[in-house]
């Protein structure tokens, strides 16, 4: 009877500690990490797009099922991401992640010579995204931006960043990643919302890095995509 009762009462801790390390993985929030150049790398500031989407999610008692992390570098192209990849990315085993990249590809072409051709740009962006999606990791993309916010296009690089935004839109529908259209949505709220054709000012701070309306922008675009159901 002694062993009897023993074994059972093994048997009782194992059920319960099963129990226990089940309540902790269903527990474990859900890792976001946010991969980009300087945009990205702002986006943990104090009015940083991801800090906005931190308070939301606070705010609607959501924040324990989420944990976000900013991976962005100042002057990053899509190749430099490549090759940080495996440290900044895949080493911390993220579930979501999200790629906003393009305008340094673009803006670095005319600026010093440095940018990145269409081609390299979708090989390279390409080559992540299908590395994600074969460890099942959830894939965000988003549209590069705005290099001037002046709504007649008349934006130097107004053309390349809408070829460039293309090539991110074929990327997401080939690989079925979610979208979030920034450079579409952009120029949409310009149209409306920049009367005397600025070039700054609107979103951007320099026409290119987001002032605190910009960031909202940006936050309220990806909240819908990444928290709006329960995950």
């Amino acid at each position: 009877m002694k062993y009897l009762k023993n074994k059972t009462n093994i048997s009782v801790l194992i059920i319960s500690l099963g129990l226990m390390f089940s309540s902790m993985t269903l527990l474990k929030p859900k890792k976001v990490i946010f991969f980009g150049d300087s945009i990205t790398w702002h986006g943990p500031d104090e009015d940083g797009f991801i800090t906005l989407m931190k308070n939301r999610l606070k705010t609607e008692g959501k924040i324990d099922q989420f944990e976000l992390i900013g991976a962005g570098v100042s002057g990053n192209k899509i190749y430099d991401l490549f090759f940080r990849f495996q440290k900044d990315i895949l080493d911390k085993q993220p579930d979501v992640v999200v790629i906003y990249i393009g305008i340094n590809d673009v803006w670095h072409k005319s600026q010093s010579g440095t940018g990145t051709d269409a081609n390299r740009y979708l090989n390279f962006y390409s080559a992540m995204v299908k590395i994600l999606k074969d460890r099942g990791i959830e894939v965000v993309l988003c549209t590069p931006s705005v290099i001037g916010e002046k709504k007649d296009f008349t934006n130097p690089q107004d053309g390349d960043l809408n070829a460039y935004g293309q090539i991110v839109r074929e990327i997401a529908l080939k690989y079925n990643c979610n979208l979030v259209d920034l450079r579409k949505e952009m120029i949409k709220y310009l149209q409306v919302n920049n009367p005397d054709n600025a070039e700054k000012g609107i979103l951007t701070r320099d026409r290119v890095h987001m002032n605190a309306t910009g960031n909202k922008f940006i936050a309220d675009q990806m909240y819908p995509v990444l928290f709006a159901k329960q995950r």
